[in-house]
């Protein structure tokens, strides 16, 4: 069973919070809060209530200060989603443009840029995920923001900050 312990103040310090499943809104029971100890499982942290606004990954470990870490500056986590555990073959299609228009690949792994694998030059804008969980970011290499996909169509990025991702890696079990 997934389990993470948010605390109000850096360094585990403050009051704290056990979550083990998605957790919308945090503000009725901490009034801030700027660290975790994941015990066990994946999950996205956002900044926002409802999981809306930036959003991290994170998994069994510690994080005593992950403003600084992530360079949120004032925000602090609002909300959470557990990442399911997943054990199967990874499988999505990714499309140049909105829509599912332009060209399509479909990839089973990680792919670290776009531009250097499939020469597309800005990335992809659309994308629909057949078979696990997947992290895709703003920038070649796994860097910049992210943002988590489960299966399902996306048909457009701009409801993720008007993006193209640059870059995506599967969530595997082994992070657990």
């Amino acid at each position: 069973m997934a389990r993470v312990i948010f605390y109000e103040d850096r360094n585990f310090m403050g009051r704290s919070y056990e979550c083990s499943s998605d957790f919308s809104d945090m503000s009725p029971y901490l009034s801030r809060c700027h660290s975790c100890r994941v015990e066990s499982g994946c999950w996205m942290v956002y900044d926002h209530p409802n999981f809306m606004g930036n959003q991290y990954f994170i998994r069994r470990g510690e994080y005593p200060d992950y403003m600084n870490m992530w360079g949120w500056g004032n925000n602090w986590i609002r909300s959470c989603r557990m990442i399911p555990m997943y054990r199967g073959p990874y499988r999505m299609k990714i499309y140049e443009r909105d829509n599912f228009m332009g060209q399509m690949t479909e990839l089973s792994d990680d792919c670290d840029s776009v531009m250097d694998r499939y020469r597309w030059s800005s990335g992809s804008h659309s994308c629909h995920v057949m078979d696990g969980h997947w992290l895709m970011y703003e920038h070649p290499h796994y860097r910049g923001r992210m943002w988590y996909f489960r299966p399902g169509e996306y048909r457009s990025f701009r409801d993720y900050g008007n993006m193209n991702f640059m870059s995506m890696r599967r969530i595997m079990d082994s992070w657990y």
